[in-house]
């Protein structure tokens, strides 16, 4: 992917990772829109930066997404980049398991659904596009469980094996798949954890993503040095002791 002159959707943008992410592709040179439910934080983000574009989307609602698709390509029919980055991350307690199956639900639809919903619609003008690109969001909890999050986990695991699927599937089209894999953030996904002194400061991740993007076009995954710790513990044989490390008291060693 080019780290300029692209036209962005990125719909789930309106805070933390994306709407960061968001700012500073704008900035980089390109076309930015950013897709949310909430209208009112759409209209605070075209408020407070101009030339950000912005679509109403909610992307549980295959209806939504459709309507959102005719309207990016309505308005932008040079569109290049599509960023699926909406997702929730829920506590779930399965041994008490009133209530759980909602909470995951829930979870599968936003996290894996909405993605796979969102490609479906834009691939199509993707695919028309002599340079395209893909950009999945999965996660280090991908690779390393975190205890009390097990469908989060589940649907960025299949984040994961989605991208590396389309990857072999889009190799001989004009459709780049890359997988951008955060590790623990400072952001507003769970309450407080904007304050999390042990997540990644939001600015550092995204100055290193924006780096990476940059200095490795052509990178199938986009790692930052902190969450290879999450991401290689099988390849390096210590996974038991990453799991450890991520659910005990060594909390900063998993970050």
């Amino acid at each position: 992917m080019r780290i300029n002159r692209n036209t962005i959707f990125i719909p789930g943008a309106t805070s933390g990772i994306g709407l960061a992410l968001a700012l500073r592709l704008h900035e980089a040179g390109n076309t930015v829109i950013v897709g949310g439910r909430r209208t009112e934080l759409l209209e605070q983000v075209a408020a407070q930066h101009p030339g950000i574009g912005t679509v109403r989307i909610d992307t549980t609602d295959a209806g939504s997404i459709a309507a959102a698709r005719t309207e990016v390509i309505a308005r932008h029919p040079e569109l290049n980049v599509l960023i699926p980055m909406a997702g929730i991350m829920r506590l779930e307690d399965w041994t008490s398991p009133e209530g759980v199956l909602e909470s995951a639900e829930a979870t599968v639809t936003t996290n894996l659904l909405g993605p796979i919903r969102l490609i479906s619609a834009f691939l199509p003008p993707l695919l028309a596009q002599p340079d395209a690109t893909i950009m999945t969001v999965s996660s280090g909890l991908a690779f390393a469980p975190l205890r009390v999050t097990p469908t989060y986990n589940a649907t960025k695991a299949a984040i994961h094996m989605l991208s590396e699927t389309l990857r072999l599937q889009l190799a001989d089209t004009s459709v780049q798949v890359i997988e951008l894999v955060p590790p623990s953030v400072q952001s507003d996904i769970i309450p407080g954890h904007q304050d999390d002194p042990s997540a990644m400061p939001l600015d550092e991740y995204i100055d290193e993503v924006m780096t990476l993007l940059e200095s490795q076009p052509d990178a199938a995954e986009i790692q930052v040095e902190r969450v290879k710790f999450l991401r290689y513990g099988e390849v390096r044989g210590d996974q038991e002791q990453v799991i450890a490390a991520l659910n005990g008291t060594d909390v900063l060693a998993a970050r």
